[in-house]
């Protein structure tokens, strides 16, 4: 049973991606437009909060969770609960372990990688760059470590909501894009169309 549920899944998974490799120009031009406003929004932040020091804002993640959500947005993975919780849940996970033996980096960086893998798994949360945000909370900067679990409130959490809110904007502005993948939501989102009239095309 277990092997067919994953077989199943990577079959979807190829489906998705597939799929998105299909796209025209104007969907070429709405994932440029959504990321390039999402992680930019990030980095001006940083140039105005942080100008000389280290960058902690932007962290090396956001920029694989850019390609999910804005150019691959069917995708189980990209899905809000998976890209909140995923970077959420891993950087607890990488700030603790790196609180437990914080001089041992062949211990820590493993251990926050594989810890935060299962913990995503187990709570249906996985997302790729979730592992990249864990080993950055064991690897990064000084000044990141610094942050203890301030990390997880900011950069992770407040730069995973900047990019979550671009994206329910951009990839909701035309009637062949549509985030996030949930049956609710596109019941509410034709109850939106139908009363602001007419969608951009």
């Amino acid at each position: 049973m277990a092997i067919q549920k994953i077989k199943r899944g990577y079959r979807k998974t190829k489906y998705v991606l597939y799929k998105e490799t299909l796209v025209d120009s104007q969907e070429h031009f709405w994932a440029f437009l959504g990321s390039f406003i999402g992680i930019g929004i990030i980095a001006f932040m940083q140039s105005q909060t942080l100008p000389h020091s280290d960058v902690v804002y932007l962290i090396g993640s956001f920029g694989a969770s850019a390609v999910l959500v804005y150019g691959v947005i069917q995708s189980p993975l990209a899905q809000p609960r998976n890209l909140v919780g995923g970077h959420v849940l891993s950087a607890i996970v990488g700030v603790t372990v790196a609180k437990f033996a914080p001089d041992i980096m062949w211990l820590t960086a493993s251990l926050s990688v594989s810890i935060s893998i299962v913990v995503m798994q187990l709570t249906k949360t996985l997302h790729p760059p979730g592992g990249a945000t864990a080993l950055i909370a064991v690897t990064g900067s000084a000044e990141i470590k610094n942050l203890g679990y301030w990390y997880v409130i900011s950069p992770v959490l407040s730069g995973v909501l900047i990019l979550l809110i671009v994206a329910l904007l951009f990839n909701n502005l035309t009637s062949k894009r549509y985030y996030p993948n949930h049956k609710k939501y596109h019941k509410f989102r034709k109850r939106v169309h139908k009363t602001f009239g007419k969608t951009l095309k």
